[in-house]
Protein backbone atom coordinates (compact mmCIF):
# COMPACT_ATOMS: atom_id res chain seq x y z
CA UNK A 1 0.00 0.00 0.00
CA UNK A 2 1.33 3.78 -0.79
CA UNK A 3 0.93 5.99 1.56
CA UNK A 4 2.14 9.72 2.26
CA UNK A 5 4.37 10.37 4.73
CA UNK A 6 6.54 13.30 6.24
CA UNK A 7 9.88 12.97 5.77
CA UNK A 8 13.67 13.97 7.50
CA UNK A 9 16.44 13.61 5.17
CA UNK A 10 19.31 13.15 7.04
CA UNK A 11 23.20 12.58 6.81
CA UNK A 12 22.91 9.40 8.72
CA UNK A 13 20.98 6.07 8.33
CA UNK A 14 18.24 4.59 10.99
CA UNK A 15 18.11 1.02 11.14
CA UNK A 16 15.05 -0.58 11.76
CA UNK A 17 14.26 -1.26 15.68
CA UNK A 18 17.38 1.41 16.60
CA UNK A 19 16.56 4.55 18.42
CA UNK A 20 17.38 8.43 17.45
CA UNK A 21 17.72 10.90 19.41
CA UNK A 22 16.77 14.53 17.58
CA UNK A 23 17.00 18.09 18.32
CA UNK A 24 14.88 19.74 15.91
CA UNK A 25 15.05 23.44 15.55
CA UNK A 26 14.38 24.53 11.63
CA UNK A 27 11.26 25.68 11.65
CA UNK A 28 9.67 23.28 8.74
CA UNK A 29 10.68 20.13 10.76
CA UNK A 30 9.40 21.78 13.94
CA UNK A 31 5.91 21.87 12.21
CA UNK A 32 6.56 17.75 11.16
CA UNK A 33 6.81 16.99 14.77
CA UNK A 34 3.73 18.71 15.76
CA UNK A 35 1.80 17.34 12.92
CA UNK A 36 3.19 13.50 13.96
CA UNK A 37 2.29 14.65 17.46
CA UNK A 38 -1.58 14.71 16.01
CA UNK A 39 -1.54 11.42 14.43
CA UNK A 40 0.13 8.31 14.36
CA UNK A 41 3.61 9.79 15.40
CA UNK A 42 5.39 8.24 12.28
CA UNK A 43 7.81 9.75 9.65
CA UNK A 44 10.39 8.52 7.33
CA UNK A 45 14.08 8.99 7.77
CA UNK A 46 16.16 8.93 4.46
CA UNK A 47 19.75 9.54 3.70
CA UNK A 48 21.29 12.46 2.13
CA UNK A 49 23.01 11.93 -1.07
CA UNK A 50 23.69 15.37 -1.94
CA UNK A 51 23.37 18.69 -0.03
CA UNK A 52 23.04 19.10 3.72
CA UNK A 53 20.91 18.41 6.26
CA UNK A 54 19.96 22.50 6.99
CA UNK A 55 18.60 24.85 4.73
CA UNK A 56 16.67 22.62 2.11
CA UNK A 57 17.69 22.22 -1.62
CA UNK A 58 18.97 18.07 -0.72
CA UNK A 59 18.72 14.98 -2.88
CA UNK A 60 18.22 12.10 -0.94
CA UNK A 61 18.07 8.41 -1.62
CA UNK A 62 14.83 6.54 -2.12
CA UNK A 63 14.77 3.92 0.17
CA UNK A 64 14.67 4.98 3.86
CA UNK A 65 13.07 3.86 7.49
CA UNK A 66 9.71 4.55 9.26
CA UNK A 67 10.51 6.28 12.67
CA UNK A 68 8.16 6.60 14.96
CA UNK A 69 8.18 9.46 18.01
CA UNK A 70 8.15 7.50 21.13
CA UNK A 71 9.30 10.49 23.39
CA UNK A 72 9.21 14.83 23.14
CA UNK A 73 9.76 17.47 24.97
CA UNK A 74 9.28 21.09 23.64
CA UNK A 75 12.24 23.21 24.01
CA UNK A 76 12.27 27.04 24.01
CA UNK A 77 11.65 29.07 20.88
CA UNK A 78 9.57 25.86 19.37
CA UNK A 79 12.47 23.56 19.42
CA UNK A 80 12.20 19.84 20.07
CA UNK A 81 14.15 16.80 21.46
CA UNK A 82 12.80 13.96 20.41
CA UNK A 83 13.76 10.10 20.66
CA UNK A 84 12.37 8.01 16.92
CA UNK A 85 12.14 4.63 16.86
CA UNK A 86 13.33 2.34 13.22
CA UNK A 87 10.11 0.38 12.97
CA UNK A 88 10.49 -0.48 9.16
CA UNK A 89 11.52 0.00 5.54
CA UNK A 90 10.08 1.65 2.63
CA UNK A 91 10.79 2.58 -1.21
CA UNK A 92 9.92 5.93 -2.37
CA UNK A 93 7.88 6.15 -4.98
CA UNK A 94 7.61 9.94 -5.89
CA UNK A 95 8.30 13.54 -3.97
CA UNK A 96 6.13 16.09 -3.21
CA UNK A 97 6.56 19.82 -2.90
CA UNK A 98 7.94 20.63 0.27
CA UNK A 99 4.82 21.88 2.23
CA UNK A 100 7.12 22.97 4.55
CA UNK A 101 8.88 19.81 4.89
CA UNK A 102 9.42 16.88 2.80
CA UNK A 103 6.80 14.60 2.00
CA UNK A 104 6.53 11.60 -0.26
CA UNK A 105 4.46 8.77 -1.44
CA UNK A 106 5.79 5.63 0.09
CA UNK A 107 5.52 1.99 0.02
CA UNK A 108 6.14 -0.45 2.70
CA UNK A 109 9.43 -3.03 2.01
CA UNK A 110 9.08 -6.23 4.06
CA UNK A 111 11.70 -9.01 4.01
CA UNK A 112 11.98 -12.74 4.36
CA UNK A 113 13.24 -13.68 8.04
CA UNK A 114 16.83 -14.81 8.40
CA UNK A 115 17.47 -18.48 7.47
CA UNK A 116 19.53 -20.93 9.15
CA UNK A 117 22.14 -20.07 7.13
CA UNK A 118 21.69 -16.40 7.39
CA UNK A 119 21.91 -16.80 11.47
CA UNK A 120 24.94 -18.76 10.96
CA UNK A 121 26.83 -16.21 8.57
CA UNK A 122 25.71 -13.33 11.67
CA UNK A 123 27.31 -15.48 14.08
CA UNK A 124 30.25 -16.21 12.60
CA UNK A 125 30.66 -11.89 11.83
CA UNK A 126 30.58 -11.26 15.51
CA UNK A 127 33.95 -11.82 17.06
CA UNK A 128 35.35 -10.16 13.80
CA UNK A 129 32.76 -7.11 14.35
CA UNK A 130 34.21 -6.99 17.72
CA UNK A 131 37.83 -7.11 16.79
CA UNK A 132 37.14 -3.81 14.33
CA UNK A 133 35.38 -2.19 17.34
CA UNK A 134 38.62 -2.87 19.27
CA UNK A 135 40.88 -1.91 16.29
CA UNK A 136 38.82 1.54 16.06
CA UNK A 137 39.27 2.16 20.14
CA UNK A 138 42.76 1.50 19.84
CA UNK A 139 43.19 3.97 17.21
CA UNK A 140 41.63 6.64 19.43
CA UNK A 141 38.31 6.84 17.01
CA UNK A 142 34.76 6.66 18.37
CA UNK A 143 33.33 3.41 18.37
CA UNK A 144 30.77 1.91 20.08
CA UNK A 145 32.04 -0.81 22.91
CA UNK A 146 32.95 -4.28 21.44
CA UNK A 147 31.20 -5.82 24.87
CA UNK A 148 27.45 -4.21 24.01
CA UNK A 149 24.97 -6.94 24.44
CA UNK A 150 22.91 -7.36 20.81
CA UNK A 151 19.31 -8.87 20.53
CA UNK A 152 18.44 -12.49 20.28
CA UNK A 153 16.12 -11.73 17.37
CA UNK A 154 18.72 -12.46 14.73
CA UNK A 155 17.00 -9.69 12.24
CA UNK A 156 17.00 -6.85 15.02
CA UNK A 157 20.34 -8.01 16.12
CA UNK A 158 21.34 -7.96 12.44
CA UNK A 159 20.34 -4.66 12.16
CA UNK A 160 22.12 -3.28 15.61
CA UNK A 161 25.45 -5.16 13.79
CA UNK A 162 25.08 -2.93 10.88
CA UNK A 163 24.55 0.54 13.11
CA UNK A 164 27.11 -0.33 15.52
CA UNK A 165 29.87 -1.80 12.43
CA UNK A 166 32.64 0.74 11.52
CA UNK A 167 31.25 1.73 8.30
CA UNK A 168 30.18 4.80 6.46
CA UNK A 169 26.28 6.39 6.06
CA UNK A 170 26.50 5.02 2.45
CA UNK A 171 27.89 1.36 3.21
CA UNK A 172 24.80 1.55 6.12
CA UNK A 173 22.69 2.42 3.58
CA UNK A 174 23.54 -0.46 1.54
CA UNK A 175 22.80 -2.51 4.11
CA UNK A 176 19.40 -1.24 4.51
CA UNK A 177 18.64 -1.80 0.98
CA UNK A 178 19.74 -5.62 0.96
CA UNK A 179 16.60 -8.09 -0.42
CA UNK A 180 16.98 -10.07 2.62
CA UNK A 181 18.31 -10.92 5.94
CA UNK A 182 20.47 -13.28 4.42
CA UNK A 183 22.03 -11.13 2.41
CA UNK A 184 22.49 -8.30 4.59
CA UNK A 185 24.50 -10.82 6.65
CA UNK A 186 26.62 -11.70 3.92
CA UNK A 187 27.62 -8.15 2.82
CA UNK A 188 27.93 -7.09 6.49
CA UNK A 189 30.55 -9.93 6.99
CA UNK A 190 32.21 -8.74 3.62
CA UNK A 191 32.42 -4.87 4.57
CA UNK A 192 33.60 -6.08 8.93
CA UNK A 193 36.20 -8.10 7.07
CA UNK A 194 37.79 -5.09 4.85
CA UNK A 195 37.54 -2.70 8.08
CA UNK A 196 39.29 -5.44 9.58
CA UNK A 197 42.68 -5.31 7.65
CA UNK A 198 42.43 -1.36 7.07
CA UNK A 199 42.19 -0.81 10.72
CA UNK A 200 44.77 -3.23 11.64
CA UNK A 201 46.78 -2.11 8.98
CA UNK A 202 47.08 1.34 10.97
CA UNK A 203 47.58 0.49 14.35
CA UNK A 204 51.45 0.93 15.92
CA UNK A 205 52.92 -2.39 16.29
CA UNK A 206 52.61 -3.32 19.74
CA UNK A 207 49.33 -1.51 20.57
CA UNK A 208 47.52 -3.55 22.87
CA UNK A 209 43.64 -4.10 22.34
CA UNK A 210 41.08 -3.85 25.04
Amino acid sequence: MITELPMFPLGSVLMPGLALPLHVFEPRYQALVERCLTSDGMFGIVLIERGFEVGGGDHRFDVGTKAEIVESDVLPGGRWAILAVGRSRFRVRQWAEDDPYPLAEVEDWDEPPPTAAGVATFEALLEPLRDALKLKLALGEAAVRPTVELSDDPALAAYQACAIAPIGPVDQYRLLTAPSADERMTMLAAMVEDQQMLLRARLQPGTELD
